[in-house]
């Protein structure tokens, strides 16, 4: 039922945002048509359950990975570091402009590392408070 209904969600935000919008604002409106289809009273993200998110330590995923922080440093301004040592840009728009604007790899990546640090996917609550709080930084 999960997947008619985010189905019908990322359907239902691509008819509303239109051609034109920007990319990173189709990927929010996704989240948000799907946040609203899972809980009525959902309203809007926000940074600071987003700012929560980053900087919270689950420990909940893999042990090397307790929190966004093991790998992409205390400020999402910062270069980041995989395990092997390879750089990550910056989560922060500021930084990095054009990040969160490809929905392949906005999912490919929330996917991958909500996994190894909550040891599940994210909500699109989860996502869109998270893209709303580096929006912000």
């Amino acid at each position: 039922m999960y997947k008619n209904l985010l189905l019908v969600g990322v359907l239902s935000s691509f008819l509303i945002t239109g051609v034109n919008a920007a990319p990173r604002d189709d990927i929010m409106a996704q989240f948000a048509t799907l946040a609203k289809a899972s809980d009525a009273s959902f309203i809007a993200f926000d940074a600071e359950r987003g700012k929560n998110l980053f900087s919270t330590n689950f420990g909940k995923g893999k042990p090397e990975t307790p929190a966004c922080t093991s790998c992409h440093s205390s400020s999402p301004t910062n270069i980041g570091e995989t395990r092997a040592g390879k750089a990550i840009d910056p989560l922060a728009i500021s930084k990095t402009p054009d990040r969160y604007s490809d929905p392949k790899k906005v999912e490919k990546w929330f996917r991958r590392n909500c996994k190894s640090v909550l040891g599940r996917e994210c909500t699109p609550v989860e996502k869109g408070d998270f893209i709303t709080y580096m929006i912000s930084q």
